[in-house]
């Protein structure tokens, strides 16, 4: 749409910008005068992004300060070399009193565990009842439970081997008996425990697996701490044999974890478990 002239809606044209002085003279035309940069600065071109060069005053100021230092340090030397040298204090020390008379008696089985633990392994394992036979089925050599011996009852024994190297197995003592239609095994593991707490470990480790069969029942073992006894209610069928039963009961005391196994063709009642466990902790 065209706006008339004049009118107060016309759009502004743009300022023309603003042309040149003229010359003074039409033969040679006047250059611009230079400004005149301060007196003790480098002038720089307008916008320019060059970093002022340092003045005088700076490399004198940090001229002084470098003799400065050469002085106070020549001055310090030769006040330390009129001095007399300090003598320094011996490097022995006084001798210490030694205490008169005998030691004190080592503590007892009673008072320490290790003194228990440290002995005969296998006399720590419960006695077989009376009427019993001698399980000829066990592992290990005379009661004993090596380290090799110990991870063939595992299904992986291979792993478990490496696995036992790194929990730093010490040893193994093994037991068991046949009664009528039950069968027992009861184990005593010992653990070097010099990084950690293998025997703690272990007993943790078994209580996970048995935890996790279906129809189990669990009871804390008095004065334990933590150490379980489980009734497994559903049995193990296979073709052309009778149903297994099994409980068992994990714990540990110091540097030993025990562990005991009982299976049966019929239910293992809860007191027969407990009784063993309870029987066997207190051995250690």
């Amino acid at each position: 749409m065209e706006v008339p002239e004049g009118s107060a809606d016309a759009p502004v044209a743009p300022a023309s910008p603003v042309s040149p002085v003229s010359p003074v003279s039409p033969v040679a035309p006047v250059a611009p005068v230079a400004p005149v940069a301060p007196v003790g600065v480098d002038a720089a071109p307008v916008g320019s992004r060059t970093p002022r060069r340092r003045g005088r005053t700076a490399l004198l100021v940090a001229g002084a300060a470098v003799l400065g230092l050469v002085a106070g340090t020549c001055a310090g030397y030769l006040v330390q070399v009129d001095r007399e040298p300090t003598t320094l204090p011996s490097l022995s020390q006084q001798t210490l009193p030694q205490a008169k008379g005998e030691g004190p008696e080592p503590l007892s089985a009673a008072q320490d565990r290790r003194v228990r633990t440290d002995g005969d392994l296998r006399k720590l394992l419960l006695k077989k009842p009376r009427g019993a036979k001698d399980a000829d089925w066990l592992g290990g050599n005379d009661g004993w439970l090596d380290l090799a011996a110990y991870a063939d009852m595992y299904e992986a024994p291979d792993e478990v081997f490496g696995n036992l190297v790194g929990d730093e197995f010490r040893r193994g003592a093994v037991t068991g008996w046949e009664s009528g239609t039950t069968t027992l095994e009861i184990r005593l593991i010992q653990y070097r425990q010099e990084e950690a707490p293998a025997a703690a470990d272990s007993v943790d480790n078994s209580q996970y697996w048995a935890d996790d069969e279906d129809a189990t029942e669990s009871w804390t073992v008095p004065g334990t701490g933590n150490g379980m006894a489980y009734v497994h209610n559903e049995p193990e069928r296979e073709a052309g044999y009778l149903p297994l039963y099994s409980a068992e009961a994990h714990a540990w005391r110091g540097d030993v974890a025990m562990e005991i196994w009982i299976y049966d063709t019929k239910p293992i009642p809860k007191k027969k478990i407990m009784d063993l466990a309870e029987r066997q902790m207190e051995r250690l």
